[in-house]
């Protein structure tokens, strides 16, 4: 057993629900979205669309997982983690990040800020739990920013589910739809990581100045 944990790699999805089915759900969507110094280092989208995969296949390729289980554990990593960093934010996080050195989490409180003046709490809240990076921060930021407890609350809990149960849900359509797709864990990994980066590139191609 101490072997098998000594050789899971915590930054791929693959590898953490071989090894924790479900729970690597919880602990990961927790993670990702609460706790900044370690959220930016672990898989979202990346890790629900392979669960939501091994939820139709893994017959004797790989894990095979619950449906209703993997669902649950996404909603509430997802809600939880998204809670506890607005918590963070409200008590300590601009202290936080006045000290970091890191440009990542710097530039992505940047997005993040400007996500929630441009569109408002409520949409801001929900399209920022679609985009990577942005969702780490989103919580803490709202916090810091004293957004009322109550909207965010209810706008990341929407925004929460709408994110974490339609990506389990591709994966699983996509896992009964495709014949053999278990096998290729990684090409739809990769997809993933490329749609997920979308916003972020026409964003950038939108914010910077013609040539």
């Amino acid at each position: 057993m101490s072997g098998a944990l000594q050789a899971v790699d915590p930054t791929s999805g693959s590898s953490l629900l071989a090894a924790f089915g479900a729970l690597a759900v919880l602990v990961a969507l927790f993670a990702e979205s609460g706790l900044l110094v370690v959220g930016f280092f672990l898989p979202g989208d990346t890790l629900l669309l392979p669960a939501g995969v091994l939820c139709a296949t893994g017959d004797g390729s790989g894990p095979h997982l619950s449906l209703w289980q993997v669902m649950l554990c996404a909603a509430v990593g997802s809600v939880a983690g998204a809670q506890l960093g607005f918590l963070i934010g409200r008590h300590g996080g601009r202290t936080a990040l006045a000290r970091t050195r890191s440009g990542r989490l710097r530039s992505a409180a940047a997005r993040g800020e400007a996500l929630l003046r441009r569109y408002g709490y409520r949409k801001a809240i929900v399209l920022g739990r679609f985009v990577p990076v942005v969702r780490t921060v989103l919580g803490p930021l709202a916090g810091m920013l004293d957004v009322p407890t109550r909207t965010f609350t209810v706008w990341q809990i929407v925004g929460s589910l709408l994110w974490s149960q339609s990506m389990v849900l591709a994966g699983y359509w996509l896992g009964a739809a495709v014949p053999g797709i278990e096998h290729y864990l990684w090409l739809l990994v990769a997809a993933a990581v490329v749609v997920s980066l979308l916003p972020l590139l026409f964003r950038s191609r939108k914010d910077s100045p013609p040539g």
